[in-house]
């Protein structure tokens, strides 16, 4: 899982400022750190639905997307 994010996942989100690190598989739930422009996307809903569904057409699993929003150090404030 973490070898197709990082090969099909990151490189659409890259390409909108986005960055996406895989942390842990868990059963059916995968976690993933969000940054960049992920970290503040108001439609970060549809994009982990996204993901999910494109995991279960290329990968013939279905799973659930948990994603964590990591702000820049500025914004924590």
């Amino acid at each position: 899982m973490e070898k197709y994010i990082n090969e099909y996942i990151r490189p659409r989100l890259q390409g909108d400022g986005g960055e996406i690190t895989f942390v842990k598989r868990e059963n059916n739930e995968v976690t993933v750190l969000l940054q960049g422009e992920c970290s503040k996307c108001l439609i970060l809903d549809r994009c982990l639905a996204w993901i999910e569904q494109r995991i279960e057409v290329d990968k013939g699993e279905k799973v659930k997307v948990i994603g964590i929003r990591k702000k820049p150090y500025f914004q924590d404030v």
